[in-house]
Parts: structure tokens; sequence; C-alpha cells
């Protein structure tokens, strides 16, 4: 199975792509994890926060791979602890479906996106970078597989 985190934004510090990088390669082959960035559009004096937030929204929609699972990261979404995002995680590994993950640009995810999302994740009522955010999705991701492969990685 692949997870696919699709971002909004290329330019990273390298802290964050380093951070980013050190969690995917501990896959094991069986579930990859996989970034796509996502291009952010110009903004511009004629261009408002709705008609970006739309443009991210239509670029991340494309992206999507036919018959995906779809997870928004949202602030409004559903709070989970580990363990929780771990039996979430067994359920995709049984259906074998690829799981898009999305995380939008500075003003969120279009509403199409939020609508497109089978499920919609928090990560934290706080406000978090984008490359943070890149980070703890890759790193709960690993934590959620590492307890369901019965690591010692999860101390619960």
């Amino acid at each position: 199975m692949r997870l696919l985190l699709l971002a909004v934004g290329n330019r990273q510090p390298e802290w964050v792509n380093d951070g980013y990088r050190e969690y995917e390669r501990r896959f094991p082959p069986h579930l990859t994890l996989k970034l796509q960035e996502i291009s952010a559009p110009r903004r511009g004096k004629s261009r408002d926060a709705e008609q970006v937030r739309e443009e991210e929204g239509e670029r991340l929609l494309k992206a999507i791979p036919e018959g995906a699972y779809v997870i928004a990261l949202d602030e409004r979404g559903q709070s989970v602890t580990t363990r929780v995002l771990s039996g979430k995680l067994a359920d995709w590994l049984q259906v074998g479906r690829d799981v898009v993950l999305m995380i939008g640009g500075a003003d969120g995810l279009a509403d199409g996106c939020l609508q497109r999302a089978d499920w919609r994740w928090s990560l934290s009522a706080l406000t978090l970078p984008h490359g943070l955010t890149r980070i703890m999705v890759a790193e709960q991701l690993y934590r959620a597989n590492s307890l369901l492969e019965g690591h010692p990685y999860h101390r619960a």
C-alpha cells in the first residue's frame, strides 16, 4: 500500500526536508510513504486568498490517484490518539487502497478538497507551520505502523 502526502509548497527549509526524509526512509517495503509537492499559485494584488485557495485545491484534487482514500489535514478535523490512528492504518492496509493525505497552503484547504476527503484529521488545535506538519504526519504514520508491527518505538 502507498501513502501519498500531497503538500502545497515546494520551498521548505532543509531541516524540514531532512526531518521528513528521516521518517519516509523508515517505512517498510509493503507500506511506502511518498511526498508530492504541489506548487503554490502566485499571489498578487488582483488575487484574494479565496482565489489562491481554490487554485491550490484544483491542483491537489488533480494529483489524487483514482480510487484513493483521501484524508484532509484540517484544524476542524478529528483529533485521535496514536492507538486510534494505528487502528485506522490497519483498516486502510486491509482494504489495500492508496491513501492520500492533503496539506493545504497558507489559507487552508479549498472547500472542494474538504468535500472530497473521506476523513478529516486534526493534528492539533494549535496553528502549525506547514513544514512541521509534514514531519508530524510522517512521524505519526510511522509510529502507528510501528505499533501495528509490535515494535518498541511506541510506548503507551
